[in-house]
């Protein structure tokens, strides 16, 4: 990076020094005729965007606001679901029958 890309990057970026959160504020996209758009990688980077990621979107006052949706592994869903005083061995013998 040259000088003077550096000096117009860091004259296009805030920091919000209480939060030392950094505004970047000249990031642009182009739709596609599908409607898609490529959300840039920095901004990817810093909100851990990763591939596959859903998101939701939503307009809010004329700006188009996008979420990410938190998914939930359904294994870890149902771990703890089944409460049982049983040992699991007991519970598996009587279930499927004793081996033996």
């Amino acid at each position: 990076m040259n000088a003077s890309s550096a000096r117009s990057r860091s004259a296009s970026t805030k920091v919000d020094f209480t939060s030392m959160n950094s505004y970047i504020r000249c990031m642009k996209a182009v739709v596609s005729e599908k409607g898609q758009v490529t959300i840039p990688k920095a901004l990817r980077d810093r909100l851990g965007i990763r591939p596959g990621q859903t998101l939701e979107f939503e307009a809010q006052r004329g700006k188009l606001i996008a979420r990410k949706v938190e998914t939930i592994d359904p294994v870890d869903a149902a771990f703890g679901a089944f409460r049982s005083d049983e040992a699991t061995d007991e519970f598996i013998d009587r279930v499927r029958g004793a081996v033996g």
